[in-house]
Order: C-alpha cells, then sequence, then structure tokens
C-alpha cells in the first residue's frame, strides 16, 4: 500500500514481533485478523498511530467504515488512544505547505468533510472549500460553529478559476 511504501522510503522497518508502532492508515479491506494483532501489540506496548479520524468514507452503496471507526474500535478494546498525524493535524499542514513550497495566503483547502478538511484549512490559515460530491450534503456545514469560505457541488467548479477563485485577493 501507499503507506507501507512511505514508511519503508523513511527507513522504517514493517515487523510483527515487539514493533514500537502500530500504525493504522485506510483501506477497504480491514481484517479481523488484523484489527487483532494491532490490539495485542498495543496492549503490549507499541505506540497507536492512525493516519486520520475520518469514522466512515464514501462509496456508491453508502457510507463506509474508515480509519476513525477502526482506530475507535482498537482504543475501545486497548484504553490507549491513536495520535492523528493527518489531517485536521496542523503539524501535516504545516510540513505540507512547506514541502511544496506554498503560502496559506495564496493555498486553498478543498474538501468534503468538515470535520478534517475544512477544519485543517481554517487552522491553518487557508481559505475552504467544502465539494457536495463525497461525503457531505447541503446542511452539513449548518451543523458545524465554523464555515468554509465557499460549498460547491464538486471540484468541477474550480476548473479555470484556481487563480482566484473567490473574487479576492487570493
Amino acid at each position: 500500500s501507499g503507506l507501507t511504501t512511505a514508511l519503508h522510503n523513511v527507513g522504517y522497518v514493517m515487523t510483527e514481533r515487539d514493533p514500537d508502532y502500530v500504525v493504522l492508515g485506510e483501506t477497504r479491506t480491514y481484517s479481523f485478523e488484523a484489527i487483532t494483532r494491532a490490539i495485542r501489540l498495543v496492549r503490549n506496548g507499541a505506540r497507536f498511530i492512525a493516519t486520520n479520524p475520518d469514522e466512515t468514507g464514501p462509496s456508491a452503496e453508502g457510507p463506509l467504515p474508515a480509519t476513525g471507526a477502526v482506530a475507535a474500535l482498537i482504543e475501545k478494546a486497548t484504553g490507549r488512544r491513536p495520535y492523528f498525524v493527518g489531517k485536521p493535524n496542523p503539524l501535516m499542514m504545516r510540513s505540507a505547505l512547506r514541502r511544496i513550497g506554498a503560502h496559506s495566503e495564496n493555498t486553498l483547502m478543498v474538501g468534503d468533510r468538515m470535520d478534517t478538511d475544512v477544519l485543517s484549512g481554517l487552522e491553518a490559515g487557508l481559505q475552504t472549500v467544502l465539494v457536495l460530491s463525497g461525503i457531505s450534503g447541503r446542511d452539513t456545514a449548518d451543523q458545524f460553529p465554523y464555515r468554509p469560505t465557499r460549498v460547491i457541488g464538486s471540484v468541477k467548479e474550480l476548473v479555470g478559476h484556481t487563480q482566484n477563485p473567490f473574487g479576492t485577493g487570493a
């Protein structure tokens, strides 16, 4: 997987014998055996890291359990909370901006989730776009105490407008 390759590329070795970390990422094929193994490793002292707190993800048939839901299962079974390294972790956003040489004044955060995508963009000082082509519906933003800069149906609506999508100085 992409997560496994990324960890290997920065020098981590994958092992199931007394690991320092259990890292949970997004997949469509969580297995009961792998979750059970993760629970046992975390209970035996491995530090618990997860890529993101998203509880569900979209599919053609409706919502699917995502990393946050599986992390909650492992947390409940171990009493150990994961450290989430992905959105909305501000460290991830700062690192990403630095890596691509971007600045918050001229960068947009586009996503389909208020609780991770829009929140991480706001906390990083970015303008935010909530797209309704994924997990969020028309009334999703109303359920949160913060607002995206703009709500659009699909990222297609940004095509041709990325230099100045809001008619502001961005």
